[in-house]
Parts: C-alpha cells; structure tokens; sequence
C-alpha cells in the first residue's frame, strides 16, 4: 500500500468519514492530489462513493468518505496470538482426550462446507474433491499417484504462525483428510521440520 494511501485509511478508520479538504489539511496535501488517492481507493474497493454532508452555514455542499469493509484487510491483526493464548489455555483446562473431541467437531464443521463425495467415486476424483476444497481453505494443495495410494501435498499452511507452537492445527487438518478420504492419512514430512510443506500418504481403500 502506498503510504499516503494508507495514511487515508488510517485517518478515516479513526474519523469514521472524512471530506477532501479534512484529509487535505491533515495529510498537507493539495485537495487534487487527495482526491487522486481517493479514486485509487474507491477502485481497489476500499473507499466508499462519496455522500453528501449536511452543512450549518451555507455553501456548496460538501462530500465525505468512509471505508468498506474490505479495508479492514490493511490493518493490523492478531488473530494468531488469540489462537495460540487460546489453546495454551485450553490444553492447561481440558483433558486430552476432551481436547481430540473438540478438535474433530471442529474438522466436522469445516469439511460439512465441502462437497460431498459422488456414487462409486474413484480415488483420483476423491482427491480432486479434498484438494479443491483444501485450496479453498487456502492450503495450496496438490496430489500425486504413489504406490499403494498416493501423496497429499499442503504447500501453505494458513495456520502457520499457530501451528509452529501448537500441534492443534495440525490435529485437526488430518481429522479432515480422515474424514473427507474416509481412511486416516500418515503424515510423511512436516512443514516445520523436513521441508516447506506438510505431506501425508493416503493409502488406497479397497
């Protein structure tokens, strides 16, 4: 993002709405030039269409502008300090055992979003199914045929900042392999430790 761009979105995340000339005065800025980077904003999708502003004295009205909800992506976010506190916390609370349950309904969840296997569907097209619907989770996954079954590759793994410190995130991915392949997946290489993907050997269901 280029910085006086983000700058606009900092300073109307913190206004709600701003005009040309609030932004131009506090940016230092030419009202033609903010209003340069308005349009590139808008494009992009992150700035909304202008609305008109009540005024108190007469006067051309004036125009303010907001942010759309697709701005939030540009600004910071913890989300993977909540998760790790969050399962430091609940494997200090929670039985093992108790902790598997709540990871393997958590794989429910996801995999009940994805689509569903067809009559007498081959084992190609059930990895296509896992794969496609792993890369719409943002796995960047692929496959490949290998004697006895075949190999599952996750390139990416979205957790990645959790998943260093925490084996949850990596619990729960073979508990959605299990269930969408219908037999438990052997994890062959791990992201952290041989390599930069996880990969698991799935073997072939007769």
């Amino acid at each position: 993002m280029q910085a006086t761009r983000q700058r606009i979105l900092e300073i109307l995340k913190g206004r709600l709405t701003a005009t040309v000339e609030e932004l131009a005065k506090e940016l230092e800025l030419t009202p033609v030039t903010i209003r340069h980077h308005l349009d590139i904003l808008r494009s992009e999708g992150l700035v909304q269409a202008p609305q008109v502003k009540r005024r108190d004295t007469p006067g051309r009205p004036q125009h303010v502008y907001g942010l759309t909800e697709a701005a939030d992506a540009y600004f910071p976010k913890n989300y993977a300090g909540f998760t790790d506190m969050m399962l430091r916390e609940m494997r200090d609370r929670v039985e093992p055992e108790k902790m598997r349950l709540i990871l393997d309904g958590v794989a429910t969840r996801m995999v009940s979003k994805a689509p569903t296997a067809s009559v007498n569907e081959t084992l190609p097209q059930r990895m296509e199914r896992i794969v496609k619907f792993l890369n719409s989770q943002g796995y960047d996954a692929s496959w490949e045929p290998t004697e006895g079954g075949c190999l599952l590759h996750a390139h990416n793994c979205p957790y990645h900042d959790v998943a260093r410190e925490n084996v949850e995130p990596c619990v729960m991915d073979a508990s959605i392999i299990t269930q969408m392949a219908g037999v438990a997946p052997q994890r062959v290489q791990w992201a952290f430790s041989s390599g930069n993907m996880c990969t698991y050997f799935i073997k072939h269901s007769k």
